[in-house]
C-alpha cells in the first residue's frame, strides 16, 4: 500500500501541527509533476544514465474493489478485454523503452516489481504474459534478481501464486490491513477473517521466500486490544516482514467524505497504537528498518526494502508508473477519481508504440532536489546515513545545506547520536514516529507549491 497527499501548512520552526502531515515514498511527489511541453525523448534522457543495476516496475491499476482509504491510481475491475488490451500496451511500451534504452547489451536490472493496484487482478495466463514482457521484452531476469509483488487476499490464488512462485518471486505483500471483520468494513475493506487466513495459508504453501503482511492503525472503533488481536494473527504465519501503516482520510477516496485527519485525540491515538504495535514487534525478534516497516530478524535478505522506489536508474511501465533518471523523474497523467483514472487508462491502451518513446509528465530533479531527495530517502531509514556518503555526493554536508531543518529535529529530541554534527545522522526512536512530519519539512518550497497547486481530479 504506497499512498501520498499534499503536507499542511505550517508555521517555520514551530511544532509540526501533526505528525501524521504525509507519507513520503516518492519525492517529488506526482502531485508536483507537470506536462512537459517539448516531451523530451526517452533516447535522450537515458543517454548518459549508467544502466548497469537499474530497477524495473510494472504497475496494473486494477482492482476487485477499492478500499475507503486508497487513492491509488486504481479502477474497480476491468470490462471484458481491458486487461488483455492493458498488457498489449504494456508490451508496446516495453519495446519503445527497451529500444531507448538503447544498450548493445542490453540494460541490466537489480531488482523488479509488479505493484498496482493489484497485480493479482490478472489471471494466471496474464501474470504469465507479464513476467514475459519483463523477461523478454526488457530483459529482466526474474530468477535471478529480487521480484517483489504486491496481492490481496482474494486474488491470492493458488495458480496465481504458482505462477508468480515458478517465475521467481521472492517477496509477496498482502494488503490484509485488519484481521477483525468490523474494522475492514469501517475501512471500507469489505473481507472475511477466514478468507484472509485462507489466503495466507495459499502464500505459505507456494514457498515464496518472502512473505510481507500490511496492517492499517487508527480505524474507526480500533482499540489497543483489537490492535494486538491483529498484529498477533499476523504473527501466527511468521512473516518476513510487516508494514505498519497509519490510516489517512485523503480527498476522493472512500473515506474522504469524513471530516479531515486533523483530529488531535485522533493523532495522539495514532501515536499509542504505533508505538504499541512497534514495541510488540521488537519484543518478538523484529528490527525496525523504518517507521512503518519490521523485518525478522532471520529473514532472508532482500536487497533494497524500503524507500527502494525512490532510487535512481527506477524503469517504470504502465500508465501509473514514474521512472526517475538522475535529472528527470517522469510518468503519464495522475488522478484518484474514478472517472478520471478510467479516461487515462483508456487512453493509455489506445496509444501506438511510437507514442511511449516519449516523457510526458514530470519534473525535474535539479541539485538542491536532489540534495533533499537524498536526505529524505535517507534520514527516514532506521539506520540512518553516514554524512560522509552524502558529502562525496554533493561535495557538502547535509548540515550545509539544512542546517535549519536538522537543528529543529534536533532540538524536538528527533536526531540521535549528539544531533546535528554527528557523522552519522540517524532517527531517535520519537523521530522515527515523527516521520511523516519530518519528510515533508524538508520539501522545497517549489514542490511544495507545485503540490499545493495541484488540480485535484
Amino acid at each position: 500500500m504506497t499512498t501520498a497527499t499534499s503536507p499542511r501548512p505550517r508555521t517555520a520552526g514551530t511544532h509540526p501541527a501533526s505528525p501524521y502531515q504525509s507519507y513520503v515514498y516518492a519525492y517529488p511527489h506526482k502531485t508536483a509533476y507537470r506536462r512537459l511541453p517539448e516531451r523530451p525523448l526517452l533516447r535522450d534522457l537515458w543517454a548518459g544514465e549508467p544502466k548497469d543495476a537499474l530497477s524495473l516496475y510494472l504497475h496494473i491499476p486494477f482492482c476487485e474493489v477499492r478500499c475507503g482509504f486508497c487513492n491509488l491510481f486504481t479502477r474497480i475491475g476491468a470490462p471484458d478485454g481491458l486487461t488483455g488490451a492493458y498488457l498489449d500496451a504494456l508490451d508496446r511500451q516495453a519495446d519503445a523503452v527497451r529500444e531507448a534504452l538503447g544498450e548493445q547489451d542490453g540494460p541490466r536490472f537489480a531488482t523488479a516489481a509488479f505493484g498496482g493496484g493489484t497485480p493479482t487482478f490478472l489471471t494466471a495466463a496474464e501474470l504469465e504474459r507479464l513476467c514475459d514482457i519483463a523477461e523478454h521484452r526488457m530483459g529482466a531476469d526474474l530468477r535471478a534478481v529480487p521480484l517483489s509483488v504486491e496481492a490481496s487476499p482474494a486474488t491470492a490464488t493458488t495458480d496465481r501464486l504458482e505462477v508468480l512462485a515458478a517465475r521467481g518471486t521472492t517477496r509477496l505483500s498482502l494488503g490484509v490491513q485488519s484481521f477483525d471483520d468490523t474494522e475492514a468494513r469501517a475501512a471500507v475493506r469489505p473481507q472475511r477473517r477466514a478468507d484472509v487466513e485462507a489466503a495466507l495459508g495459499r502464500v505459505r504453501e507456494a514457498r515464496i521466500p518472502v512473505l510481507n503482511i500490511d496492517l492499517i492503525y487508527g480505524i474507526d472503533g480500533q482499540t489497543e486490544r483489537t490492535w494486538l488481536r491483529s498484529l498477533d494473527a499476523a504473527l501466527a504465519w511468521h512473516p518476513e516482514e510487516l508494514y505498519l501503516y497509519p490510516l489517512y482520510i485523503r480527498p476522493l477516496t472512500g473515506l474522504g467524505r469524513r471530516a479531515p485527519d486533523t483530529d488531535p485525540a485522533w493523532d495522539e491515538q495514532r501515536l499509542r497504537l504505533y508505538r504499541l504495535g512497534r514495541d510488540h514487534l521488537l519484543a518478538r525478534g523484529y528490527t525496525q528498518r523504518s517507521m512503518r516497516m519490521f523485518r525478522r530478524a532471520d529473514a532472508p535478505p532482500q536487497g533494497a526494502d524500503d524507500y527502494a522506489c525512490q532510487t535512481d536508474g527506477m524503469i517504470g511501465l504502465g500508465c501509473g508508473a514514474r521512472s526517475y533518471t538522475a535529472g528527470l523523474h517522469y510518468s503519464f497523467d495522475y488522478a484518484v477519481g474514478m472517472h478520471e483514472i478510467r479516461g487515462i487508462i483508456d487512453d493509455y491502451v489506445s496509444r501506438p508504440a511510437a507514442d511511449f518513446a516519449r516523457a510526458e509528465y514530470g519534473r525535474t530533479v535539479d541539485t538542491d532536489e536532489a540534495r533533499r531527495r537524498h536526505l529524505i530517502q535517507s534520514l527516514l531509514q532506521a539506520d540512518g546515513f553516514d554524512t560522509a556518503d552524502y558529502r562525496t555526493r554533493f561535495g557538502s554536508t547535509p548540515q550545509d545545506d539544512f542546517g535549519t531543518e536538522l537543528s529543529r529535529f534536533a532540538e524536538r529530541g528527533w536526531l540521535a547520536d549528539g544531533g546535528t554534527r554527528a557523522p552519522r545522522l540517524r532517527l531517535t526512536p520519537e523521530g522515527l514516529a515523527h516521520s511523516d512530519a519530518i519528510g515533508p519539512e524538508l520539501f522545497s518550497p517549489a514542490v511544495r507549491a507545485a503540490m499545493a497547486a495541484y488540480e485535484r481530479k
